[in-house]
């Protein structure tokens, strides 16, 4: 697997094969970014049940600020350092092995906020709604903010009680990525 565009492009992460990890394919990846051009420039990005890292990656080499990597198994966010120090990023992240809910909460309690959120959890297994739901309060994102659900394409998302409201939705072979944002401002 590799950074498919900007400043790291063609380098290729490391260790992910050996951590058990789903990462989100390249065509998929290169889609998503071909989307969410704008929104990555100077970004503050969240990338829950992060895994390789890709995303949250992929948007640090296409010009975000920040990224904060989160997920709960000890082994990705092994990989995570290691591509993050591999990549000379490490002072423009962090890494939490944590709960998905449970880093949004802390994440909230010290004044976080997100401009972009990539939420890329084991499918199936109801992970993207409890996210959807901790994010939905809006307290952590900015008032503008982009949240990118990556499932499969067989999983269907509910239209949240939050702030929240899906934009888009498109398939790519078993994969779903579904757009939401405020809906304050779709005009809603």
């Amino acid at each position: 697997m590799r950074i498919i565009g900007g400043d790291l492009k063609g380098r290729h992460l490391v260790d992910w094969e050996d951590a058990g990890i789903r990462p989100v394919r390249d065509f998929v990846r290169t889609a998503l970014f071909n989307i969410i051009d704008d929104f990555v420039p100077d970004a503050v990005c969240l990338d829950l049940f992060c895994g390789s890292g890709s995303l949250g990656l992929e948007a640090l080499s296409r010009g975000a600020r920040r990224c904060i990597f989160v997920d709960a198994s000890a082994g990705a966010c092994r990989v995570v350092r290691r591509n993050l120090d591999a990549f000379d990023l490490l002072g423009s992240t962090e890494v939490i092995e944590s709960d998905a809910c449970d880093a949004v909460s802390h994440l909230v309690s010290r004044g976080r906020r997100f401009d972009l959120v990539f939420l890329d959890p084991p499918y199936f297994h109801g992970l993207t709604a409890a996210a959807l739901a901790e994010l939905a309060d809006g307290r952590a994102l900015t008032g503008d903010c982009l949240v990118v659900a990556a499932t499969h394409h067989s999983e269907q998302l509910a239209k949240t009680d939050g702030v929240l409201e899906i934009v888009d939705h498109r398939r790519y072979g078993d994969n779903a990525l579904t757009f939401l944002r405020r809906a304050e401002m779709n005009g809603s």
